[in-house]
């Protein structure tokens, strides 16, 4: 099957250059800020500009799915859940919704595989009604995986067409954890054991059934891992195929994401596979404690900068670091420089009675 996306070109090096130069000038020791530094010069060499502007325009799309496998008790909720959380994201009583007011950010909902009827405003990219039970049936049909490949690819140019200048990719969607599992586990062949978390709070008994949904899609997407639309066919959804061609896009449109929690994550490592290297326009927010999200991002070569815990999904996590990203990109633009404040640098000539020494 075919998707539409190619090779990716990475950031802007020059202006990563120009960052590091300009990090060395501010009235700090070199790399005292540690990653705060490194996070302004990605900002810098994304945004093609030294100093970065800081986000103005900061985006939330929530990719809303129901699955089929959900049916067979590998979550702690019923699939219900997914079309009454739609309905609180847009009445703003969300995680999400909270979250992106702290950190000044935007909040859309895009209902593209709810199981059930939701308002016109969330559901103009609608695919189908819940996806397959991958365990035991494809999730989409071909002429499925087509549709929610574009809807992805046209949220994100929506998005970027009306001015976003970061993307932010949540989820929704009740037993959505065990196809990202699959997606992760058979991507990086690790066993269902150890990569299956405990999801939304499933029991020992719950845990056991998801284990076991997830290694019989496991033996059904083994013969497509390397074809990553059929692998998005077979075994995860039409949110997931969305949230792929999502991120793929932000990455061929030159537009910086923070990745969620494992079911973003997931979808991102499918991503890599459409469009590679478009993982270098992708910061980690955090580390959940799914485990097949450390996978994942270890699969990624994306170092998370949270670990708090985190497991709600929603773009909870990546709204969480959010404000750090912000302070990154204040440093780097709006910091004094030793000749600006008329601090003397380490390596000055002065007389050391008068030159401040700014490691003490």
């Amino acid at each position: 099957m075919t998707h539409g996306f190619g090779p990716v070109a990475p950031p802007d090096t020059r202006f990563r250059v120009a960052a590091e130069q300009r990090q060395a000038q501010l009235t700090k020791p070199g790399g005292a800020l540690g990653r705060l530094e490194e996070l302004g010069n990605w900002v810098a060499s994304c945004q093609g500009a030294c100093p970065p502007k800081q986000f103005e325009r900061a985006r939330v799309v929530v990719f809303a799915g129901d699955h089929g496998v959900a049916r067979h008790g590998v979550s702690a909720y019923p699939s219900e859940v997914t079309a009454q959380m739609v309905a609180n994201f847009l009445g703003g009583g969300a995680a999400v919704n909270t979250l992106a007011a702290v950190a000044g950010a935007t909040v859309r909902v895009a209902d593209i595989s709810v199981d059930a009827d939701t308002d016109p405003q969330v559901s103009k990219h609608k695919v189908c009604r819940s996806s397959g039970a991958i365990d035991r049936e494809d999730a989409l049909t071909a002429e499925e995986i087509q549709a929610a490949l574009a809807a992805g690819r046209a949220i994100a140019d929506e998005e970027i067409d009306t001015g976003a200048d970061l993307l932010i990719a949540g989820d929704m969607g009740i037993g959505n954890t065990t196809p990202a599992t699959v997606l992760v586990a058979t991507l990086t062949d690790t066993e269902p054991v150890a990569a299956t978390g405990r999801g939304t709070g499933v029991d020992d008994a719950g845990w056991a059934r998801k284990v076991a949904a997830i290694r019989d899609a496991m033996r059904r997407a083994r013969p497509v891992v390397k074809d990553p639309v059929e692998l998005l066919r077979i075994a995860a959804g039409a949110d997931f195929a969305a949230m792929a061609a999502f991120l793929a896009q932000a990455a061929a449109r030159r537009t910086p994401v923070i990745l969620d929690g494992v079911v973003v994550t997931a979808a991102a490592m499918v991503a890599e596979d459409l469009a590679a290297g478009a993982r270098a326009w992708w910061l980690a927010g955090h580390r959940s404690t799914e485990p097949a999200h450390a996978l994942a991002l270890k699969h990624l070569r994306l170092d998370p900068l949270l670990d708090l815990n985190l497991r709600l999904g929603e773009g909870s996590g990546a709204l969480t670091a959010l404000p750090v990203l912000r302070s990154a990109v204040a440093i780097l633009a709006e910091m004094s420089t030793f000749a600006d404040a008329g601090v003397s640098t380490a390596d000055a000539a002065e007389p050391a009675s008068t030159t401040l020494d700014l490691r003490k």
